[in-house]
């Protein structure tokens, strides 16, 4: 719990994470959203960077300990998933979220052997579908995938049976409870804004979050 409030803490100082239930954002996907997470930004800033990438790395100690590659998500894992390595001295590489339509065609970027235990580096959960597109790809490249290591994740239910489904762990640095615990004991939302932010972690597809609960 103390790196998931250290990690969900140095989010909101930067401007990583943005809580506005009052004003909703609205995603690519059209759904009205209370929050907006850009982990883009962790590495602008040389403190939490530090924190950030030294957490992943702790995070593939712990957890998978067998690890011998770090794979990043592309485009907002290829950092982290290599200064994480780096820092733990194992190989890195990416994953396109496409094959690329020249030169070899290659969808994995760097070295990747073939039963290599692997970690998939990535920057945010929310339904999970990137994150799982990754480890299909290098499991069909020959990958043993240990799991995902990611900094944030939403703990969306969708996102939770679809990670289960694909039979895929992740461990992540904080979460959304985290971040609006975190939040509200800083003032920058209030204790009210607490339950309504909830519900729309567990099911964001329903607007009824945003009147408390209540159709309109």
């Amino acid at each position: 719990m103390e790196m998931k409030m250290k990690i969900a803490k140095d989010l909101l100082d930067i401007r990583a994470v943005y809580l506005r239930p009052q004003e909703p954002f609205t995603w690519a996907s059209g759904i009205k959203s209370p929050i907006y997470c850009d982990n883009r930004l962790t590495l602008s800033d040389v403190r939490v960077r530090q924190d950030v990438e030294c957490g992943l790395a702790e995070l593939v100690r712990k957890h998978y300990p067998q690890a011998e590659c770090l794979m990043g998500t592309s485009t907002a894992g290829i950092a982290h998933a290599a200064i994480a390595a780096h820092i733990l001295g194992l190989p890195m590489g990416y994953v396109r979220s496409g094959a690329k339509d020249h030169g070899l065609g290659n969808r994995i970027e760097g070295r990747l052997e073939k039963g290599w235990r692997t970690v998939v580096i990535e920057d945010l959960i929310s339904t999970g579908g990137s994150a799982i597109d990754t480890v299909q790809a290098l499991r069909e490249a020959g990958a043993e995938v240990l799991g995902i290591a990611s900094i944030f994740t939403y703990g969306m239910k969708k996102g939770l049976e679809r990670l289960a489904e694909a039979n895929v762990k992740n461990v992540s640095l904080t979460d959304f409870d985290t971040v609006v615990e975190a939040a509200a004991e800083r003032g920058y939302i209030s204790e009210s804004d607490i339950p309504m932010l909830l519900r729309f972690r567990d099911e964001p597809s329903d607007e009824s979050w945003m009147s408390g609960g209540k159709i309109k």
